[in-house]
C-alpha cells in the first residue's frame, strides 16, 4: 500500500503558507500606517486556502503548452502578487486617503498568529503519530 506524506498532512501545510503570507501583508499594512493614500490589503483566508488546494485534491495544475503557466516558486514569492488579495474597507478613513486601522490590523495579526500556531501544533502531532507508527514506541 502506497503512503503519501502530503495526503497524511492534509491542509496544514498550505495553511502555514497562507498564514505566513497574511502575516507579511499585515506587517506591511502596519508599517504603512502613516503613509498617505496607502490602501490596506488582506488575504481572504478561506478562499486562499481553497485555491491552495489540499494534497489529495483531484484538481491538478495542467497546461497545454509548457510556457502558459509559470510554476516557478520565485514568481509567487511576494504575497502582494496574489490573486486572492482584497482591499480592506476602512471603518473611519483618514483624510489623507490611508485605509490602515492599526487596531484592526493588530487584531488580524493576533488571529493569524493563533491560526498559524494551531497549524504548527497539528503538524507536530501528526509527525509525532507518524514517528510512533514507524518506531513502534
Amino acid at each position: 500500500m502506497a503512503f503519501s506524506i502530503d495526503g497524511y498532512l492534509g491542509s496544514s501545510v498550505p495553511a502555514l503558507k497562507v498564514g505566513a503570507d497574511r502575516t507579511e501583508l499585515i506587517a506591511r499594512n502596519l508599517a504603512n500606517t502613516d503613509t498617505p493614500n496607502y490602501k490596506a490589503r488582506d488575504i481572504d483566508f478561506r478562499s486562499a486556502l481553497a485555491t491552495a488546494g489540499s494534497p489529495g485534491s483531484s484538481l491538478a495544475l495542467t497546461a497545454t503548452q509548457p510556457m502558459h503557466i509559470s510554476t516557478d516558486s520565485a514568481s509567487a514569492a511576494d504575497p502582494m502578487d496574489r490573486n486572492d488579495l482584497k482591499y480592506r474597507v476602512p471603518l473611519a478613513p483618514a483624510l489623507d486617503g490611508n485605509t490602515v486601522d492599526p487596531q484592526l490590523e493588530q487584531a488580524s495579526f493576533a488571529e493569524t498568529t493563533v491560526r498559524f500556531q494551531s497549524s504548527l501544533t497539528f503538524l507536530g502531532a501528526k509527525f509525532k503519530n507518524l514517528m510512533t507508527a514507524i518506531t513502534g514506541q
